[in-house]
């Protein structure tokens, strides 16, 4: 592995920041400590312009190269942390009730804070770099804000590249692929009424909990019986909350669930089945049902041109046989998608390891990886934008 020496001989800076990130978790657009602290980081490193705000309580910093060109990188790192007592009984383990950083945004953080502290002290780039500190990834969608709000036109952006942190791969590898990385996530909720009564006289009623127990089971035909084999969808009912007690047939019941796809003529084709699903079964059971579908974060998709460069670079960092240039596609998602579908760009994973996993009361960001990151995003600004390109 070769991180970059100068990134390395403040390492013990980035493990203080990132532990005080860990200690002071802040959900979704609550981001104010971190944000403020981001700011004055980027401040002290000399980094040319600050702009706080964007997108609630996310932060921009400008940092212009040595030579001239139009050429203009944004790295990007999320902030927020999620809604998760944490259980890891560090000694800079969450201050705060019920909240830690269990993604490890902690540390994509930290990873950016220290290219810019690089970037602003050697500036061996021409044109100008964006660092992009988003708030509001696990929920609320902050990258589309920041998008809806036109950061990447305000600042010219042209390319972008995100990292993100992953237990169970090998500490310090890359991984990535030339094209689709994590699937659109889509809600669904579906509420019954029908007509209650005593259990013991069922005629009487019209009962909504054998209803949902029939679109349920109907609901996995769409993947089964609607949907191509060898394409990628789910459809997952994760709740059926309905009835208080035995012997009472209930008036209502509620089903929830998740839909992860890759193609837009998927999803509106699930819609579509949904719709006639909903309808159909409820006239069946003789109760009515109304379907509410929440459309989420859009599939995140790599343009293959950035994303053969971030393999190579990340190649230059970890070594060939730490980088993995097709790793294929998982079905989580990530709102870096919003700033992939407007710029071309990549998004990475860096292994950290076998440590609990993502969204776990047990996780703990790696602190040595930070370099191999922090190298990472400098690098990319380097051989993007090197001395002498236009």
């Amino acid at each position: 592995m070769t991180t970059i020496p100068k990134i390395e001989s403040f390492a013990s800076d980035l493990t203080a920041i990132r532990q005080d990130f860990h200690a002071h978790p802040e959900l979704g657009f609550e981001e104010v400590r971190t944000s403020g602290i981001v700011a004055a980081q980027l401040r002290a490193y000399g980094v040319d312009e600050v702009h706080e705000g964007s997108g609630g309580t996310g932060v921009v910093g400008l940092i212009k190269g040595q030579g001239g060109g139009n050429r203009r990188v944004g790295l990007r790192a999320d902030m927020d942390a999620l809604p998760i007592p944490e259980e890891t009984g560090l000694d800079y383990a969450s201050t705060h009730a019920g909240k830690m950083h269990a993604c490890g945004h902690d540390g994509h953080t930290t990873m950016l804070l220290g290219a810019a502290k690089y970037l602003a002290e050697t500036r061996n780039f021409a044109g100008r770099v964006a660092l992009i500190f988003q708030p509001a990834e696990e929920t609320g969608g902050g990258a589309e804000v920041m998008v809806e709000e036109g950061i990447l036109d305000r600042f010219d952006i042209g390319q972008v590249y995100a990292l993100h942190n992953a237990p169970g791969f090998e500490k310090g590898g890359f991984y990535t692929s030339p094209g689709a990385m994590m699937a659109a996530v889509d809600e669904f909720h579906i509420h019954i009424k029908g007509l209650g009564g005593h259990g013991a006289t069922p005629h009487l009623t019209r009962d909504p909990v054998v209803a949902a127990c029939g679109i349920a089971t109907a609901l996995q035909t769409i993947v089964s019986r609607n949907h191509y084999a060898q394409d990628d969808l789910v459809v997952s009912v994760t709740q059926i909350h309905t009835g208080t007690t035995d012997n009472v047939i209930p008036e209502t019941a509620y089903i929830n669930g998740t839909v992860r796809s890759f193609d837009k003529e998927v999803q509106a084709m699930v819609i579509r089945r949904m719709e006639q699903i909903v309808a159909g079964q409820a006239a069946s059971y003789d109760v009515s049902a109304t379907l509410e579908y929440e459309q989420g974060y859009p599939a995140t998709v790599n343009t293959p041109e950035e994303a053969g460069f971030a393999a190579a670079v990340a190649t230059e960092i970890a070594g060939e046989d730490r980088v993995i240039a097709d790793n294929g596609r998982e079905m989580g998602a990530e709102d870096f998608s919003y700033m992939l579908e407007k710029r071309p760009g990549a998004y990475l994973f860096i292994g950290q390891g076998d440590t609990a996993g993502l969204h776990h009361a047990a996780y703990n960001f790696d602190d040595e990886i930070a370099p191999v990151g922090a190298s990472f995003f400098a690098r990319i600004v380097e051989r993007a934008q090197p001395l002498g390109a236009e």
